[in-house]
């Protein structure tokens, strides 16, 4: 009888219900709740009753159908990284997104792309995650990142990396040189050994030279001399305060008499 309970509470966790979101959240109205985590998800169920949802984060579940999303159209925070989502068509009609994660899934195609297209306000999206080493089949095509950045003019962030505004500068230069440094290490795919590399600069180009000008030579005695003793006004400090302690402790110790 218990594992039968237990199997339809597996069952129920599974599913998104009134009763999970309320338990959750705490939330007896599911038009309160305004932001959301859930695990251990497999049916989205009731998700389209929390109307004023503005951020949600689904990752690592075993999600594949969007359906319930479509009527939210206040979210503005989707996270579903790490799931088994091919299909993206429900949210075309959540207009407020802003930020969206579909790292780790199987969309694989450019056209499963369009139906983000409506989604004006659309700044950061991430198909790829190479931290997690989570992407989709459609990383996979040459042309998937320019293609991309022409499909949503608007986006300011691509799978971390900023393409417009501050910084986006420094994310270009880094990614021209790490492809330099690619095409000049491979030759017809294959590793090319320098084996005629030299060192930039000489042996001795780090090693400090001391110059033989006269002024330069008393400075160097000066601030010796200084430091010199500093040292040793920093040991007689540590002995005074070392002193001072033992003092103080000594008098708030119980006085004891005999008897």
């Amino acid at each position: 009888m218990d594992s039968k309970r237990d199997k339809d509470q597996d069952a129920d966790c599974e599913k998104i219900t009134p009763v999970l979101l309320k338990s959750r959240t705490g939330e007896f109205d599911l038009e309160s709740i305004l932001f959301l985590k859930l695990r251990g998800i497999h049916d989205l169920g009731c998700i389209g009753e929390c109307m004023n949802l503005e951020k949600l984060d689904l990752s690592g579940n075993n999600v594949t159908n969007l359906a319930p999303l479509a009527s939210l159209r206040l979210l503005s925070v989707l996270c579903l990284s790490a799931n088994r989502i091919s299909n993206l068509e429900p949210l075309r009609n959540c207009e407020g997104l802003q930020n969206l994660n579909l790292a780790g899934n199987i969309i694989s195609s450019i056209e499963n792309l369009h139906c983000l297209q409506p989604l004006r306000k659309l700044e950061n999206i991430r198909f790829k995650d190479n931290t997690y080493n989570y992407t989709n089949p459609v990383c996979r095509n040459a042309a998937y990142r320019n293609i991309v950045l022409e499909m949503f003019p608007n986006i300011k962030v691509l799978d971390g990396e900023r393409v417009v505004g501050r910084g986006s500068e420094l994310y270009q230069l880094c990614k021209d040189i790490d492809d330099t440094i690619k095409a000049g290490l491979y030759k017809n795919g294959q590793l090319v050994e320098h084996s005629d590399c030299k060192p930039w600069v000489e042996d001795n180009y780090w090693e400090i030279k001391r110059s033989n000008n006269a002024i330069i030579e008393e400075a160097y005695k000066q601030f010796n001399d200084v430091l010199h003793e500093c040292r040793l006004l920093n040991n007689r400090a540590t002995h005074v305060i070392s002193q001072t302690e033992r003092s103080m402790s000594l008098k708030k110790q119980p006085k004891q008499y005999a008897i």
